[in-house]
This record gives C-alpha cells, structure tokens and sequence, in this order.
C-alpha cells in the first residue's frame, strides 16, 4: 500500500473537430479496502502533488472515499475473501471485502488541463486518512479513463 500513486501516461481518445467533451470519468477498479478510511484526491498533471497539496489547486479533479473496514477481527477465515459463491444458488451477498470500485468525474479538469491537441495525461492520486499522519493505505487494481463525446 501507498500514500500516493502516480501513473504513467495514459492516452487521451482524439476528438473530432469541432465535438465536444461531454463528459471524462476516472475509474478506479479493485480499490482495497480493508484499512482504514480515506480520502483519494485526484489531481490531473500533476505528479509532485502530496496530501499537503490543496483542493483548489488548479489540477486538482476531484476525489473518491473509502471507508475502511479498519482491519479484521474475525475468526480464522472471516477476512479470506471468497473468489465466487460455492454454489450457483448461494444467494447471499458477496464477501464485504470484495474490491471495490469508483468513479470520478473529472470533465471540468480535463477540459481546462488537457488541451484538443495532448494526445496522453498524467494522474495523481494522493490518500489521505483524517486525523492521522501516516496515509499508507492506497491501493488499486487498475484506473481507466472514459470519455463521452
């Protein structure tokens, strides 16, 4: 687990002359949540950006939350997430520390911070955990940028 992600550069769809970016999403698949609660700030261009970086920078896009299991304390077993249900009529619920996912919508950001020309982009992802110092809770499967013409 991390305090702060910085990915590599992920690639903007081209758009056609003249069309409008309707709206941008930043998802975020198989987020951990088993820690502690957290903010996830995410921040567009910005690679130094840090949990003392505030939410009226200008490449601030917006932020995802998380909250946390806190760790496990359960019997022998209870926190083993279970990959699919044993039986195909097992109707309960799936395991509460199934990955879980966001989405963050980051259309404003992307219209001011990437212009018609940038063909990749850069994100940020800073975790920060209230009333703590120690933010080393981020962790995530992949991100994925969708945008909508």
């Amino acid at each position: 687990m991390v305090a702060r992600f910085v990915s590599g550069p992920i690639d903007v769809a081209k758009r056609e002359p003249g069309a409008e970016l309707a709206r941008a999403d930043l998802v975020f698949y198989g987020i951990d949540h088993s820690g502690p609660s957290f903010e996830g700030r995410v921040f567009i261009n910005a690679p130094k950006a840090d949990a003392d970086t505030p939410r009226d920078d200008p490449h601030y896009a917006g932020s995802f939350h998380i909250f946390g299991h806190g760790g496990c304390f359960g019997d022998t077993g209870h926190c083993e997430v279970r990959a699919e249900p044993a039986d195909a009529f097992d109707l309960r619920p799936p395991h509460q520390l199934v990955p879980a996912t966001r989405s963050v919508i980051v259309t404003e950001a992307l219209k001011l911070l990437v212009g018609a020309d940038d063909e990749q982009l850069t994100v940020t992802v800073v975790a920060v955990v209230p009333g703590a110092d120690k933010h080393d809770v981020l962790q995530f499967e992949t991100l994925r940028l969708m945008t909508y013409q």
